[in-house]
């Protein structure tokens, strides 16, 4: 049996940072009543200047950047590689960071997990033609960065994506089989979270 449920990006509460820098718009997390105790959370933020980063100890981050110029982590006192649209970056959540902005202001996607209870995966996927994947993982998360997103779990249709919307899937064990495509080019991202 499988539990689906439908984010879409208009709902999204818009949540403050730890730091107070800045705010968040919070897309989904497996509970917690802080941001110092869920497993996993899914967010999106606006990063209209440089400066430092929440810190989220005993947890790792997955950051990439959906829109904008692009930006430059210093990590611990070690600069990162430019980091452009759609270019993933992962780090601890209790570095000391600092945002560098390239070209103007950005849009970041968030995945921040506990690794001490999940296991995960994350990966983007070019959507210029359908896509087909196979995944045991217990929840799995479709976030679109395309308008008009079609998918399929184990051949059952699922709703139409647009922009920014997620998909969130709660399973039992066992293969399940993902068919994706867009209306038109884009990008999506699915992550795969497996509970240690």
């Amino acid at each position: 049996m499988t539990r689906t449920q439908t984010h879409r990006a208009a709902d999204y509460p818009r949540m403050p940072w730890k730091n107070g820098a800045g705010s968040t718009l919070e897309i989904a997390r497996d509970g917690g009543a802080s941001l110092d105790s869920f497993g996993w959370r899914l967010s999106i933020a606006d990063v209209g200047e440089a400066g430092g980063f929440s810190a989220f100890n005993g947890y790792q981050r997955i950051i990439t950047v959906l829109e904008g110029g692009g930006m430059q982590l210093q990590v611990d006192g070690r600069l990162s590689r430019p980091l452009l649209a759609l270019e993933p970056f992962a780090f601890a959540g209790d570095s000391q960071v600092d945002c560098r902005l390239l070209a103007g202001a950005i849009r970041d996607f968030n995945l921040i997990y506990s690794p001490d209870r999940y296991l995960a995966r994350l990966q983007w996927l070019a959507l210029e033609q359908p896509q087909r994947l196979f995944s045991s993982a217990p929840t799995l998360l479709l976030f679109s960065a395309a308008d008009g997103l079609e998918v399929r779990l184990d051949a059952a249709a699922c709703p139409i994506l647009g922009r920014y919307d997620c998909l969130h899937f709660e399973r039992e064990p066992g293969l399940a089989e993902l068919q994706i495509q867009a209306a038109s080019a884009g990008s999506c991202c699915l992550i795969e979270l497996t509970p240690r």
